[in-house]
């Protein structure tokens, strides 16, 4: 409040030379200023919310995770909680799959209204909030807080829909691999028996994405060697562990944690060489910024993670001994990438479909709600996949649309992917003369804004053709795929 205030009074601080360094924090602080509200309308939107929208995002994943599916495993019937329930949806048994997603999604559409009722609550309480603020739009708190721009985000949405028949290209290889005339929903994520097959141990993994990172320069590997050496990274599964992936930034060592359960799968691989990329980012930030301009926005926060992951890729397909490991390697790629770019840019509409019907006077009640959800799924599926009826409650499992004031949680992930495949392309026009400018753009942390970043690879990310530059690199994959199918 005080800073907002104070930028408020005087906006010529930001251009002061003695604060120069943190220009652009200043310029996203006065991106905020014409929203804030006073201090005593501040605390009563805490105090209100308390018990308000947080008790809704409190009910949705209580109700959630204290339901019992009834699933049958390899033919034998099981009561499981939901996130057992859940790890079975990529399970290699097509038949554990169909029984996983119908007794999931079956039993929350059961309890559709008490989900609704959730989200219609969160969703109007925005609104209302949005409008006290003099938002724009319900979207416009999140667009400030991820340092972008309404028409950058619209121009990525709109390639990414244009580009989704090449998605349901891939999809459509993906039956034929499997032997099917079209997948079901359960098939999306469903690896290819080849990708199972691929193991590794850790030791392995910790030499293939060493030598990724040090192909692609030696001393950008140093961030990587060093996190080994320095024994930064719990890989190792045992009770109680926190499920999940995650880097932790460590600024007064310079350096970072890793936490990873490695069971020694190919996605295992590909998870390491992620969050290598960003103790990547943190080391060249952490060395070249205070601590302030660290806040790195989400839309390029996941520069390094996917470029790491683009390094191993190709590393991996060059050193493949069979067609058998290439079409493994290319599905688990093209899967993800699928999810992250396709699957999550119709999560976003399914968002915008929500504020719409508020903003219209309409009633979002669960069958108003599922209508959305199936609506903006199938603007990228179209007839690649087939749905069971009970999908249309996927919805009241994703906990980023009942994040009380965290609002659009999922764009910056699309954005992140195809920033990165369009820099990947960038790197392999370039060579060894690409190097130095990735080093200085992590080297930015959250000094720079996402379009500044851009620019030190001579790319305009507000350019409205710019983003399909992103779909080069998958559509790549994809004809690589072809060619040994």
């Amino acid at each position: 409040l005080e800073l907002c205030a104070l930028v408020k009074r005087k906006p010529q601080i930001i251009n002061e030379l003695a604060l120069s360094n943190y220009r652009h924090s200043l310029e996203r602080v006065q991106r905020r200023v014409e929203h804030q509200l006073s201090e005593v309308e501040e605390q009563l939107i805490i105090e209100k919310d308390q018990f308000g929208v947080n008790a809704w995002e409190e009910l949705q994943s209580k109700w959630l995770n204290t339901r019992l599916f009834d699933v049958v495993v390899l033919g034998e019937k099981k009561t499981l909680i939901y996130g057992e329930a859940n790890g079975l949806l990529p399970h290699p048994d097509r038949a554990t799959r169909e029984s996983a997603n119908r007794a999931i999604y079956g039993l929350l559409g059961k309890d559709g209204e008490v989900f609704s009722a959730a989200l219609r609550s969160i969703c109007n309480d925005w609104v209302t909030v949005s409008k006290r603020r003099k938002y724009a739009s319900p979207m416009e708190s999140s667009l400030i807080n991820n340092d972008t721009q309404q028409g950058i985000i619209e121009n990525l949405l709109k390639t990414i829909e244009k580009g989704a028949g090449t998605y349901r290209r891939y999809l459509k290889l993906k039956a034929k691999l499997v032997d099917l005339p079209v997948l079901g929903n359960h098939d999306i994520i469903a690896p290819i028996a080849e990708v199972s097959e691929l193991k590794f141990t850790f030791q392995q993994a910790q030499d293939l994405v060493t030598k990724a990172y040090s192909r692609f320069d030696p001393l950008y590997a140093t961030a990587v060697k060093e996190i080994f050496v320095k024994l930064h990274i719990d890989a190792t599964p045992r009770f109680g562990k926190r499920h999940g992936a995650f880097c932790a930034g460590y600024y007064n060592g310079k350096s970072a944690f890793i936490l990873q359960s490695f069971n020694g799968s190919l996605s295992d691989v590909f998870t390491l060489a992620h969050e290598l990329g960003h103790a990547t980012h943190d080391w060249h930030a952490s060395r070249n910024q205070t601590l302030l301009n660290m806040n790195i926005p989400s839309a390029v926060a996941e520069t390094a993670s996917i470029f790491g992951e683009l390094l191993l890729t190709d590393q991996l397909l060059d050193e493949a001994k069979s067609d058998t490991q290439r079409k493994a390697l290319l599905c688990l790629v093209l899967d993800e990438v699928g999810m992250t770019a396709f699957q999550v840019t119709s999560r976003v509409w399914f968002e915008q479909a929500l504020y719409s019907s508020i903003e219209k006077g309409e009633f979002l009640d669960y069958q108003t709600i599922c209508s959305h959800w199936t609506k903006s799924r199938d603007r990228i599926f179209g007839d690649a996949v087939t749905w069971f009826p009970e999908m249309q409650a996927e919805w009241t499992m994703k906990p980023h649309y009942f994040m009380a004031n965290y609002r659009f949680y999922n764009y910056p992930y699309v954005y992140a992917q195809m920033f990165v495949y369009s820099l990947y392309e960038r790197y392999l026009e370039e060579g060894k003369a690409f190097v130095p400018k990735l080093v200085k753009a992590l080297s930015a942390g959250g000094s720079m804004s996402p379009i500044e970043i851009g620019e030190i690879f001579g790319l305009n990310v507000a350019a409205p053709d710019f983003w399909s530059g992103g779909l080069n690199t998958f559509e790549r994959f994809i004809a690589d795929l072809e060619k040994i199918i």
